[in-house]
């Protein structure tokens, strides 16, 4: 497995985390040259 096939399989994992832990709001990937640098969660609070 290459170095980029690596990085990649840590991003999906990363991914996976954070929607297993999300329940409203989203997930942003910054990209720079082709690659993905930082995963953003934002994260809702719904008051009833």
């Amino acid at each position: 497995m290459g170095n980029g096939e690596q990085q990649l399989e840590r991003v999906f994992a990363t991914i996976k985390e954070m929607l297993n832990s999300l329940k409203f709001g989203s997930i942003t990937l910054v990209v720079q040259d082709g690659k993905v640098i930082q995963l953003e969660k934002n994260e809702k609070v719904r008051l009833k």
